[in-house]
């Protein structure tokens, strides 16, 4: 699966199974939000494994990246907190270095 498609839908997973988590823990949610964010962490790991790379520390380097956009966007979209330049700065420098550990010419 290309990383264009995996890295995107995987921040989705594991930002709301960890969120489901966090509205449990730190916001009183029912302990019934834990079952579908085990799910979504669960499809989190599975996308992050259908990258065409040939180690997985490369692939979840490169991703990271990518979490650190989700995760600024999720802060506001879903929380509310629009983020400040300082946020979007240091989104399009992890955005480069994750582009840069994927996309690497290396020897085979």
């Amino acid at each position: 699966m290309p990383a264009a498609i995996a890295y995107p839908v995987a921040a989705l997973a594991e930002i709301v199974g960890c969120f489901a988590i966090w509205a449990w823990w730190r916001l009183g949610a029912a302990p019934l939000w834990l079952a579908p964010g085990i799910l979504s962490l669960a499809i989190f790991g599975w996308l992050l494994a259908q990258v065409e790379t040939v180690t997985a520390g490369r692939a979840f380097a490169a991703y990271g990246g990518v979490y650190i956009a989700a995760s600024v966007l999720w802060m506001w979209l879903a929380e509310g907190q629009r983020p400040d330049r300082w946020d979007l700065i240091g989104t399009a420098i992890c955005l480069v270095g994750a582009a840069i550990i994927l996309t690497a010419p290396r020897a085979t």
